[in-house]
C-alpha cells in the first residue's frame, strides 16, 4: 500500500499502526491510523523501527544508467561504485541484493523491487548537486578518500615507477611528470596533469558543502 502511493520501501524508516510499530508484513485493516516515517525523520528524532535494515559496515554503490556522472564523482572521491550503461533493472536489483550495495537510481519503480534492501532515489538532476545529496544522505563526508580509484573501471590505483610506464607516456609527460599510478584492473595510467587541478577544485567544492 505504501508503494502504491509512490514511496519505495528502501526509503521507509519506520511504520506505526494505531500507535504500534509494525513491519512490511502487516495487513492493513479498515480504520487503521498509519504513520509512515522517512529516513530523514530518523536523523532528526531517533525512532525505533521494525523495517530499518542493518547498518552497513562497508559502503558500496551500484548506479543506474541515468547516473553516469554521479558514478564518476563517487569513484573520484574513493567510493566503490559499479556502473555500466547496459545494466537492466533486474541486474541492478540483483547486484544490489547479492553484493550488499546501495542502489542509487532516478527510477522509483526500480527501488520497489522486492530484492532491494538498500537503495535511494536521487532527487537532484544536477550531477554536482547529486554527489552532495548522496554524501549527506549517507553521512559520507568523513569517508572521502580522493584519487584512489580508477574513474573508468572502479578498481583501486597503485603507485608505479616512471620507468615501468615510460613507453606508454606522451613525450611532454615523460619530461614533466615523475609520479604515476596505474589501475590494477584496466591498467590505465594516472598522473597529476592539467586535469588534476580541475578535479581538485571539484572535490574542494563538494567538501565545502559539509
Amino acid at each position: 500500500m505504501i508503494e502504491s502511493l509512490g514511496v519505495p520501501h528502501p526509503e521507509v524508516d519506520c511504520i506505526e499502526v494505531n500507535g504500534t510499530l509494525v513491519d512490511f508484513s502487516y495487513i492493513v485493516q479498515d480504520g487503521d491510523i498509519i504513520n509512515v516515517y522517512p529516513i530523514s525523520a530518523a536523523k532528526q528524532t531517533p525512532i525505533l523501527s521494525l523495517v530499518r535494515p542493518t547498518p552497513l559496515n562497508v559502503i558500496r554503490f551500484v548506479l543506474d544508467i541515468h547516473l553516469g556522472k554521479l558514478a564518476s564523482s563517487l569513484r573520484l572521491l574513493g567510493f566503490d561504485t559499479l556502473y555500466r550503461n547496459d545494466y537492466d533493472d533486474a541486474e541492478l536489483a540483483e547486484i544490489s541484493s547479492t553484493q550488499t550495495r546501495i542502489l542509487l537510481t532516478r527510477d522509483k519503480g526500480l527501488l520497489m523491487r522486492s530484492v532491494v534492501t538498500y537503495g535511494y532515489y536521487v532527487r537532484n538532476t544536477d550531477p554536482q548537486k547529486q554527489i552532495v545529496e548522496v554524501l549527506r544522505r549517507f553521512d559520507l563526508f568523513e569517508l572521502v578518500s580522493p584519487f584512489k580509484r580508477c574513474l573508468r573501471c572502479n578498481s583501486l590505483l597503485k603507485p608505479v615507477s616512471k620507468q615501468a610506464v615510460v613507453n606508454q607516456l606522451p613525450e611532454n609527460i615523460q619530461r614533466e611528470i615523475e609520479e604515476f599510478h596505474r589501475c590494477q584492473g584496466c591498467a590505465q595510467i594516472y598522473w597529476k596533469g592539467s586535469h588534476y587541478q580541475r578535479l581538485q577544485q571539484f572535490i574542494d567544492g563538494v567538501l565545502a558543502e559539509i
